[in-house]
């Protein structure tokens, strides 16, 4: 059997920049949409890497995406700041925000920015390293006011976006890449699913009627089903209170979100740093979340489990795997990246050579 084909990470990073570029976009921004995808992938967050370059693409041709220009500020505090994101790419715009944020966080001990009308922003994981490498902690929320996909708990009909939060937490080995949402599922694997005619392993879902469903086909439907919240027909409360937690960081603190009227597939963003040298101490800090790092990492595995992780150790593994050994997507990618190079004239990388 022949081996799955793996890719040089420079050449796919070139390659999704030179294609972002040919569509129009500003170089900068080009390039940044282009890291962050690619570390979606090295991170296996696969559905929200390089899956969503045409998609991308996409929003250009429908001129949903800005594609040059800057922020707008709306408020400035000092240590909070609201702006204006005119659309513009969303990864972009975060890791300006982090690049923003940082000498702010080191003067006050903490800064926060909420974006409005920013466009989507991809893996939310993909940012934690740009701030714990800099032995800041951070906060990371992301709502979007067009989709709903996840009804209240209780509830049949669609109300939130899976409303993902993530926190990157330094330690002295490696950071905690925490990357959650407040839903079982997302509406990317989601879709993943229906188009290859799969159906998930557990009931996560709710038909229209509200009954248990693992088909996400039921999404699709007329009338529509749901997405369960995180903690499902037991516990969902816990999912529907974070996703209300979600909606009053990045909507309620930009004053922009569901009560206002849809304006295209993006993201309302919440972005917080916090230096612990402004509280207890790096040092401090470091040795709490050390002994929490082995206290978790030795702790005894259930049955069919080889070792408790921390969250991020997998992904971390699997980034300096790919990096030396070359990025493999998921068989869905290469042929989508294949089309995109075709019509705008990009050469697409070549597969690197496998041995064995």
């Amino acid at each position: 059997m022949a081996a799955e084909p793996r890719y040089r990470v420079d050449a796919l990073e070139r390659f999704a920049a030179d294609l972002l570029h040919a569509a129009g976009m500003a170089r900068d921004m080009a390039g940044a949409v282009a890291r962050t995808l690619l570390d979606g992938d090295l991170l296996g967050h696969d559905t929200h890497g390089l899956a969503l370059l045409a998609p991308y693409l996409k929003e250009i041709e429908n001129k949903s995406m800005a594609l040059a220009g800057e922020p707008e500020l709306l408020s400035d505090r000092g240590a909070s700041m609201l702006w204006e994101g005119r659309r513009l790419p969303g990864p972009w715009l975060v890791l300006r925000g982090i690049e923003t944020l940082t000498p702010r966080a080191r003067q006050y001990g903490s800064a926060t920015l909420v974006i409005r009308r920013s466009h989507h922003i991809a893996c939310l994981a993909s940012y934690l390293l740009r701030a714990t490498q800099e032995g800041m902690v951070m906060l990371l929320a992301s709502s979007d006011p067009v989709v709903a996909s996840v009804a209240p708990h209780g509830g049949t009909r669609a109300v939130f976006t899976p409303n993902p939060i993530a926190a990157g937490i330094p330690a002295s080995e490696t950071p905690f890449l925490v990357d959650i949402s407040a839903s079982i599922k997302t509406n990317g694997m989601s879709a993943r699913l229906q188009k290859a005619g799969r159906q998930f392993d557990d009931d996560c879902l709710l038909d229209a009627q509200g009954n248990p469903s693992r088909d996400p086909a039921v999404l699709s439907a007329n009338p529509p089903g749901t997405i369960m919240p995180l903690g499902g027909l037991g516990a969902g409360h816990k999912g529907y209170g974070l996703a209300l937690l979600v909606e009053a960081l990045t909507a309620g603190l930009a004053g922009h979100g569901r009560a206002d009227p849809p304006d295209g597939w993006g993201a309302t963003v919440f972005l917080s740093l916090y230096d612990p040298d402004a509280f207890g101490g790096s040092e401090a800090f470091l040795r709490q979340t050390d002994w929490i790092a082995q206290a978790c990492r030795t702790n005894p595995p259930r049955p069919g489990v080889d070792a408790v992780r921390m969250p991020g150790d997998r992904g971390l593994a699997l980034m300096r795997e790919q990096r030396a050994q070359g990025v493999r997507l998921h068989p869905t990618i290469p042929p989508m990246l294949a089309d995109c190079a075709g019509k705008y004239g990009v050469a697409m990388p070549d597969a690197i050579a496998q041995s064995g």
